[in-house]
């Protein structure tokens, strides 16, 4: 009886134990069907191929990992030393197909970075989706070699070479301003005090504010900062020093703070993370991508009308950071020393040979004489093509950094960056600074203030070469 029982067991065991190796031999069959189709790359191959014209490595990660943020678990942030950009995200971006064709924006920077059909392509990411997700793309369009590799290897081994911006930490991922929310203190967070969130945009808070915002965030109205004119000609330009102060005081800010803007139009946000930089707040950062970042990662948005706590003290002078703005006295001045000094103008083709002025509001035509073009947007005052990514994060520096070559912009320099009245140029001035440069600032009242002043000689048509 006993040894019927142990038989009787026994192949019980082996029936069930061969459907549970089935199961995962199916599984693990599935796994590798999916994999079939792309080659996979080891360390080796990638150290070849960063040596190789006809290969080139994509890193396909969020631009903040890109950057140089330690994100999904990543042992060392930043990307490896060669690679370019593209990240599966931008493959997500919804987009007002009437105003941006997505199609043409992704084919434009995949011949910019040199991912080409005749290129042995090697994707990496860290999650085990993002490349699969670029790999379905590129396959779809016609490519053919592509290869994946997880970066962890990458990182996890010290004597290989990763990259990072000097001042990555400046535009924040939405998952590390979610940590912060929730009360821990992430990379680059942990000596942070009284971090405060604000939403910063254009009107009151029923234009954008109340339709949703970041969780905690309270809202700014840009008007305070740069007043509307209160007579003809139209214009908003930066507020006076009592009037910021008086601003940074309402809406409880001090010099140590640390400070997250945010926005559904990131421009706002740069431009008053900008001023409150040259306030004198000691740590101010922008969530990279804005509102679009935030929902893309999953998070909800709140419509809680939060309110700042004023305070009597701001802790230090203001302007603590004065170095932040050119005046138009200092600008007038750098202008006599071509070999110091470089205006970088800021604005649209368009604006910069005065076809266009680029504003409703404004009608006066044509550039500063001396200032140096170096791109923004393609086809009007809000639009900054060439220092975005179609999801709204921070464009590769390299690209920027090689127009500027070739219009002659010398970054050794002390460069000054204009724009109609500063808000495209607040969001310059910062990627410039997290890529580490240092003399920098920006001519905050631009053309418009430039123009408006009839003594100010002004010039029109393409620059003499």
């Amino acid at each position: 009886m006993k040894k019927a029982l142990i038989i009787t067991l026994s192949l019980m065991m082996v029936i069930f134990g061969l459907a549970g190796c089935s199961n995962d031999d199916k599984k693990q069959e599935a796994n590798n069907d999916s994999k079939s189709e792309y080659n996979i790359a080891d360390t080796q191959k990638v150290e070849d191929a960063l040596k190789d014209e006809s290969w080139v490595v994509v890193d396909t990660r969020l631009n903040d990992a890109f950057n140089g943020w330690k994100l999904d678990g990543i042992s060392r942030g930043g990307r490896i030393k060669g690679a370019v950009d593209f990240s599966a995200n931008w493959l997500n971006v919804e987009v007002d197909e009437k105003k941006v064709n997505k199609e043409e924006v992704l084919n434009e920077a995949l011949e910019t970075k040199g991912i080409t059909k005749d290129k042995n392509i090697v994707l990496y990411d860290a999650n085990g989706k993002d490349s699969k997700e670029v790999a379905e793309y590129l396959k779809e369009k016609g490519f053919n070699n592509l290869y994946l590799y997880d970066v962890n290897k990458w990182a996890d081994d010290d004597k290989l070479p990763m990259e990072k911006y000097k001042n990555y930490q400046l535009i924040v991922p939405a998952s590390i301003t979610k940590d912060v929310i929730d009360g821990k203190k992430p990379e680059s967070f942990e000596n942070a005090k009284n971090i405060k969130i604000v939403e910063a945009s254009w009107g009151e808070e029923k234009t954008s504010y109340a339709k949703g915002h970041i969780p905690t965030s309270f809202h700014i109205n840009t008007d305070e900062i740069e007043p509307p004119a209160v007579e003809p000609p139209m214009m908003w330009m930066l507020a006076d020093d009592e009037t910021l102060k008086s601003v940074a005081l309402k809406y409880g800010f001090t010099k140590d703070d640390t400070v997250i803007v945010t926005g559904e139009e990131p421009m706002s946000s740069y431009r008053v993370a900008t001023v409150l930089r040259y306030i004198g707040v000691n740590d101010v950062r922008v969530l990279n991508g804005g509102t679009m970042a935030w929902t893309m990662a999953g998070y909800e948005l709140e419509t809680t009308s939060n309110k700042a706590t004023p305070v009597e003290d701001f802790g230090g002078v203001i302007p603590g950071n004065p170095d932040v703005i050119d005046t138009m006295e200092e600008t007038k001045e750098g202008l006599k020393t071509p070999d110091k000094f470089t205006l970088v103008d800021n604005r649209t083709w368009d604006e910069y040979i005065g076809k266009s002025s680029g504003y409703s509001y404004h009608d006066k035509m044509g550039r500063v004489p001396g200032s140096v073009f170096g791109y923004a947007g393609k086809t009007d005052s809000y639009s900054l093509d060439y220092f975005r990514n179609i999801d709204k994060t921070m464009r590769n520096a390299n690209e920027f950094l090689d127009l500027w070559k070739k219009q002659g912009i010398d970054t050794t320099k002390h460069l000054s960056f204009m724009c109609g009245s500063g808000w495209r140029v607040a969001e310059i001035y910062t990627y410039s600074d997290v890529v580490g440069l240092e003399d920098i600032s920006i001519f905050s009242d631009g053309w418009i203030g430039w123009s408006n002043d009839s003594s100010n000689p002004t010039e029109t048509g393409e620059p003499k070469k």
